[in-house]
């Protein structure tokens, strides 16, 4: 797939190229984000769009379809208790066991697995109903959203939007990927865009903080004040402008430099802001996390409020389209 084959790339560019280089299903599942499924063979790629529209209603004025499960929508998971490697979230982790332990059993399918993988989306169902999942991944980045993770993840939630897919949220994200490349590639502009689409959405939202959610990157991954109806957070959740150790460095500069022993100033300032600051509670008692969760019940948390959203309605004034940043 390709807007121009090698032979035509070589006389116009002198590029040489493979087919295979240019336009195979690595360069548009893995570098270029044009292709979301990857399958093995005809047959396995017709399998996979066959289930693709089990997710999808038939038209965008009707619901997904709701199916039987024998999966209970209450069942705790002790696992996840311990799930996270480290309290201060410093050791990446494998976020797909939580996300296959959450939702009913064997319901998730992923979409642009290969493409931008700090941000891992898809479908699934939470007691037969369906929803979209958007996650981030520590494995890579540690699950921070550049500018093609930042365009996946809004084309996403436009999508659901458009089909009446109920949105849910897993979120451990440090900021945005910052430095000269992904400035000069338009982080702004591609980080805008998972801001427009969270508020111009219309569809339940769901956000559940299991990590880090810090800076600009909290409002990126859904919380209340971009759109979230119901927003719960582990006590492991760490919301703030930046991590401890950025935060204190900053506010007690001054005092850190003046100090007989500067280390061990600093060490004791940023563990007073840890305590402080780095934790749920305070969110929560401003009424920017609607309550904080033991892990184990999350599964039993989003199935109910998924139940409670069904009849969401949202009322708007009227106008032509939205204005992404495109």
């Amino acid at each position: 797939m390709g807007i121009a084959g090698p032979a035509f790339v070589k006389t116009q560019t002198g590029e040489e190229i493979t087919l295979e280089n240019l336009a195979g299903w690595k360069s548009h599942a893995i570098k270029s984000g044009c292709t979301h499924v990857v399958g093995e063979n005809d047959k396995e790629c017709i399998e996979l769009t066959r289930k693709l529209l089990s997710y999808l209603p038939s038209n965008n004025r009707e619901k997904p379809p709701i199916v039987e499960t024998a999966d209970d929508p209450n069942r705790e998971i002790p696992e996840l208790d311990g799930f996270l490697p480290d309290t201060a979230l410093r050791v990446p982790y494998d976020m797909y066991p939580l996300i296959d332990m959450v939702v009913d059993e064997g319901s998730f399918f992923e979409i642009h697995k290969y493409f931008a993988p700090s941000v891992i989306v898809g479908f699934a169902r939470f007691n037969g109903r369906v929803a979209g999942i958007v996650s981030n991944s520590p494995l890579h980045k540690m699950g921070g959203l550049d500018c093609d993770s930042s365009d996946k993840l809004a084309r996403f939630v436009r999508f659901c939007d458009l089909f009446n897919i109920p949105l849910v949220t897993l979120v451990d994200c440090p900021a945005f990927w910052i430095g000269s490349e992904q400035e000069w590639k338009g982080i702004l502009r591609h980080g805008a865009k998972t801001l427009f689409a969270w508020a111009d959405a219309t569809v339940p939202l769901i956000s559940v903080i299991i990590g880090k959610s810090y800076a600009g990157a909290h409002y990126a991954m859904l919380d209340k004040s971009i759109g979230a109806d119901l927003c719960y957070a582990w006590p492991t959740a760490k919301i703030n402008i930046v991590g401890a150790e950025t935060a204190a460095s900053v506010i007690f500069a001054k005092e850190i430099k003046q100090a007989d022993d500067p280390k061990e100033t600093a060490k004791r300032r940023i563990e007073e802001y840890r305590t402080k600051y780095e934790h749920p509670y305070q969110p929560a008692e401003r009424g920017y996390v609607d309550d904080v969760i033991m892990p184990h019940d999350t599964r039993k948390y989003i199935c109910r409020a998924l139940e409670i959203l069904e009849n969401k309605q949202v009322a708007r004034p009227w106008r032509k389209y939205s204005n992404i940043c495109l």
